[in-house]
């Protein structure tokens, strides 16, 4: 018995010792599942080719962010199907800050109107956060062969031309896409539509006489237009663009066309508050600083002023309705 006993006492002093190393551990183990956020690399998402005016401005945005935020975020491209593939690959991911979509509104405010069984609810499958840029719109182009300075002129030429005529876009249900067939629709004009994955490709088609029409972004024209390749006839929106100030807006030339596009920054469902404030806090203060701004000015866009999280979830839904409109008038079916 007395050997038992002393076998007992030689086990007790380390089973003490284990208890008191793992109690020891006790604080740095709830330390690492409680870490603050973010403690490792945030994939930004984006349905657009880089080089786009949504990818710009994605990358602008993550690079403050890393710097804010301590940690990369790096910028996922995947274009195509007008932002559905990007969208639901957000949709479908964790909520915990690490996943995140960086889109332009016809994602979320559009496609539920021209997509049949779309894979996801703009207002029930993404958590807004913060909108970057200023509402802009879209520009109207053809390439310096085609004989029009105005929408006036755009119609007359495509009355007369002897075979139909097409444009691009940069995807079936994109802002260019549908505002052409909007325009299509008040005018009586007919022209073939020939959808692009990116704006990039559309403008670069243009330029190489593959297309003589095209409704694109406000960057990818830019070089163009200065080389004199491409001529602006009309700009879609409530104003002028930063890009092509001399070219009227559709309303100045007759036809009022005021639903504009933006840019912003969603979560999956269910993103946590903290996290939500957080990231929007950050993206707030990029709009804020005169350095940012200025970068902006360098990509010919608007930063957007200071928001809530809230407002841009009011925003979406808004132009949710907005975009149904124009979708009706302009006959577009879901596909």
């Amino acid at each position: 018995m007395e050997s038992q006993h002393t076998g007992i006492r030689g086990v007790l002093p380390t089973l003490a010792a284990t208890l008191a190393t793992l109690s020891g551990l006790g604080p740095a183990l709830g330390h690492a599942e409680t870490a603050p956020y973010p403690n490792r690399p945030i994939r930004m998402i984006l349905p657009s080719a880089a080089g786009s005016v949504t990818d710009q401005t994605a990358r602008l945005v993550a690079e403050r962010l890393s710097i804010a935020l301590k940690k990369p975020v790096v910028v996922d491209n995947r274009p195509g199907a007008n932002g559905i593939i990007a969208s639901e690959m957000v949709s479908r991911a964790e909520p915990d800050g690490y996943t995140l979509l960086f889109t332009y509104s016809a994602t979320l405010t559009v496609n539920p109107w021209i997509t049949a069984n779309l894979p996801y609810d703009p207002l029930k499958d993404f958590t807004p956060i913060a909108r970057p840029s200023a509402p802009g719109g879209n520009l109207l182009v053809v390439t310096s062969t085609v004989p029009v300075h105005n929408l006036k002129e755009l119609i007359a030429y495509v009355e007369a031309s002897p075979k139909e005529l097409a444009y691009c876009s940069w995807g079936v249900g994109s802002g260019g896409h549908l505002t052409m067939e909007y325009l299509k629709a008040k005018t009586g004009m007919r022209l073939r539509h020939v959808p692009y994955k990116s704006a990039v490709q559309c403008t670069n088609d243009l330029v190489a006489g593959h297309v003589t029409i095209a409704f694109t972004d406000a960057l990818s024209a830019v070089p163009h237009l200065k080389s004199g390749r491409i001529r602006g006839v009309a700009a879609s929106g409530p104003e002028r663009m930063l890009t092509a100030q001399d070219v009227p807006t559709m309303g100045e030339q007759g036809i009022p066309f005021n639903q504009a596009s933006w840019l912003a920054l969603f979560g999956p469902k269910n993103l946590p508050a903290p996290i939500v404030n957080r990231l929007n806090a950050e993206a707030n203060r990029i709009l804020q600083s005169p350095e940012e701004q200025q970068r902006f000015a360098a990509m010919y866009l608007k930063p957007g002023k200071p928001s809530t999280a809230g407002e841009l979830g009011d925003l979406v839904r808004a132009d949710l309705g907005a975009w149904g409109e124009v979708v009706k008038t302009a006959g577009v079916t879901p596909q």
